[in-house]
């Protein structure tokens, strides 16, 4: 059986599935049997022959040159580019958690190391209706995964970083670090940024990536001892 990592992001459009790919890659560059799964997607695009395209489990496919099928990447793909609570009621194809979880183990079961990418934040709604409330973290803590949080370098990621940490720590999900996404060399405000993430959170920042990195400057070894 395989390990897992939960990635999640302080929040939407942080470049999380850029990041993600670039993890994945790293391990499978490295020779290791990684893999890579998401339970529900949305802001799919239609292909011509009407199927729905999810454009972030296809694009870490091609990153880390996977080469795995559409459903064995992600459980549940919605048109509408809203939270997949909400895209799922105006789809009315709600997710069901034990398919999740029995998607998850199957990919589990193929990977040594299989990386997890969720929706949004932590505190992304996956459905809430009349049946159930479910939020991304409870899917995390359900797997016992532990996490690693994407954020972005700059301005106002101090405020996101231990803001998402402590929601993590709250529901007793283990945190195994963070990485710095639009990172720039040098800057000393983002220097800064890392060192008061650790000092306010004692977690560390394990690896920034720049803009337009087609690598991620870590060791491979070191990036698989956070998955458990």
């Amino acid at each position: 059986m395989g390990k897992g990592l939960f990635i999640t992001g302080t929040g939407t459009d942080i470049g999380k599935t850029y990041v993600t790919g670039l993890i994945v890659k790293c391990l499978r560059d490295a020779g290791k049997n990684a893999g890579y799964y998401k339970a529900a997607l949305s802001g799919a695009v239609r292909a011509e022959d009407g199927s729905l395209l999810p454009g972030d489990a296809l694009h870490v496919n091609k990153v880390a040159n996977i080469g795995e099928t559409i459903p064995n990447l992600v459980s549940y793909i919605y048109e509408e580019a809203v939270s997949p609570h909400l895209a799922a009621r105006r789809a009315n194809e709600p997710i069901d958690f034990e398919k999740v979880e029995k998607d998850y183990q199957r990919a589990l079961a193929k990977y040594d190391f299989l990386t997890m990418e969720g929706s949004g934040g932590i505190i992304c709604p996956l459905r809430w209706d009349e049946k159930q409330h479910v939020i991304l973290d409870d899917l995390a803590k359900k797997l016992g995964l532990p996490t690693l949080v994407i954020a972005d370098a700059g301005l106002g990621t101090i405020n996101a970083v231990v803001l998402t940490i402590e929601h993590l720590r709250m529901r007793k999900i283990p945190v195994a670090g963070v990485i710095f996404n639009n990172s720039h060399p040098s800057d000393f405000m983002e220097e800064d940024n890392a060192v008061m993430v650790k000092e306010l959170t004692g977690v560390d920042v394990v690896a920034y990536v720049k803009k337009g990195d087609t690598d991620l400057a870590m060791d491979a070894e070191k990036l698989a001892a956070l998955y458990k």
